[in-house]
Formats: structure tokens, sequence, C-alpha cells
């Protein structure tokens, strides 16, 4: 279950980043994560803190919530 979680954030920051038409690579610079961390978040690969659902949220400027829905 855990697993299915993570997978499903990544997509939904993946699905997100790229109909803003964003790079992984500048969503990680504009997220202040390094691009490799911002790849293994996408791919579930991560469990990550508040802090970094926050920091990509702004970075997609989207409210946090859309991530996790």
């Amino acid at each position: 279950m855990k697993d299915e979680i993570l997978v499903r954030f990544g997509n939904k920051i993946r699905e997100i980043r790229k109909d803003k038409g964003i790079s992984q690579e500048r969503l990680a610079e504009l997220s202040e994560i390094d691009r490799s961390y911002m790849g293994r978040i996408e791919r579930g690969e991560m469990n990550v803190t508040i802090t970094k659902v926050y920091q990509i949220s702004i970075a997609l400027n989207i409210d946090p919530s859309e991530l996790i829905t």
C-alpha cells in the first residue's frame, strides 16, 4: 500500500509538471531539490517530507493538496 501511494504521488507530480511544460530538471531547480532526487520522487521511490511537498507545490504554482488527492 505504501509503495502504491508513493507511485501515485510521483505520477501526479509528473502529470502536472508535463501539463505545465516544465522539465524535471527545471522543477528540481525551482523546488530547490536535487534533480536525481526529483526523479526518484516521480518514480515513487522516495517518501518525501511535508516540506518537500510544499516546495514542489510552490514550484508548480498549485495548492499542496492537489498533489495528494
